[in-house]
């Protein structure tokens, strides 16, 4: 569970990083980098409740095993 921050934040700067270069090369400033932003803040969300769901059914299945 200690990698949720690091994805949100991973992606988050992923995200800025690729839409400020785009905007760079394409002189289109800020739209990409918002745009891009916007990706990466959603993508973060994203791996936060992929990550979630997936500890919660590991929990699940462990206490189902030690009720038995």
């Amino acid at each position: 569970m200690s990698s949720v921050g690091i994805s949100m934040v991973a992606s988050t700067f992923i995200g800025l990083a690729m839409g400020y270069y785009l905007d760079r090369w394409l002189g289109s400033s800020p739209w990409c980098t918002l745009i891009f932003l916007g990706f990466g803040i959603v993508s973060g969300f994203r791996n936060i409740y992929i990550l979630t769901e997936r500890e919660l059914k590991r929990q699940q299945d462990e206490n189902s095993k030690n009720g038995e």
